[in-house]
């Protein structure tokens, strides 16, 4: 992190970086989500967010929720918001996941969830197998998403949904061992790729 060159000014300028975020629906509608213009941090926009769970709309109440690559934590947070059971978040990096508190906190979330302080690899491979109903994954637009596609699929119910957002120039696997992409849905430079296993 940049020095600041007087006392407050990082403060001040990281303040102004700050991208203007809300849960769109259920019980935290309209609450604000801190969500910094940190390097490497992406976060789903609204608009992709609430088509994404408009789709789930009939998955969410109850659900076991997987919030891979979590970030801000507005994915996990919003599935809460819209009556999952429980959301965990996985993210390794430290900020994001002190950021990820913050926003549950200022939700006034305080159960139902853990935070995953592990690299998504070594959180899923410590997991119970098949105790997920929705695993939502964002990984790096830069990192190949086969692989993490693979590992997330191990934690996935037999009748659950695996969600990949990657980028709209970035072509999704068409299957990943028993998975198989069943829809897709694009917003400007993003895009979903849903996963399921064949009936």
């Amino acid at each position: 992190m940049r020095r600041a060159t007087a006392p407050g000014v990082g403060l001040r300028r990281e303040k102004k970086k700050m991208r203007n975020m809300r849960v769109i629906a259920g019980t935290f509608k309209g609450r604000r989500l801190k969500a910094p213009s940190w390097e490497g941090l992406r976060p789903t926009s609204d608009k992709l967010r609430e088509t994404l769970f408009n789709i789930l709309a009939p998955r969410i109440d109850g659900a076991r929720v997987l919030d891979g690559y979590a970030g801000t934590g507005a994915i996990g947070i919003e599935a809460l918001s819209r009556g999952a059971s429980h959301v965990a978040f996985v993210e390794r990096d430290r900020r994001a996941q002190a950021l990820i508190a913050e926003n549950l906190a200022a939700c006034g979330v305080t159960n139902g969830y853990a935070i995953i302080r592990a690299s998504f690899d070594r959180a899923v491979a410590d997991l119970p197998l098949a105790s997920f109903d929705l695993v939502l994954l964002d990984p790096p637009y830069d990192h190949a998403p086969e692989a993490a596609i693979e590992r997330a699929s191990r934690v996935l119910a037999a009748n659950g949904v695996l969600i990949l957002e990657h980028a709209r120039r970035q072509a999704a696997p068409v299957s990943s061992g028993a998975l198989t992409r069943t829809r897709d849905v694009v917003s400007g430079d993003s895009a979903l790729a849903f996963y399921s296993c064949p009936p």
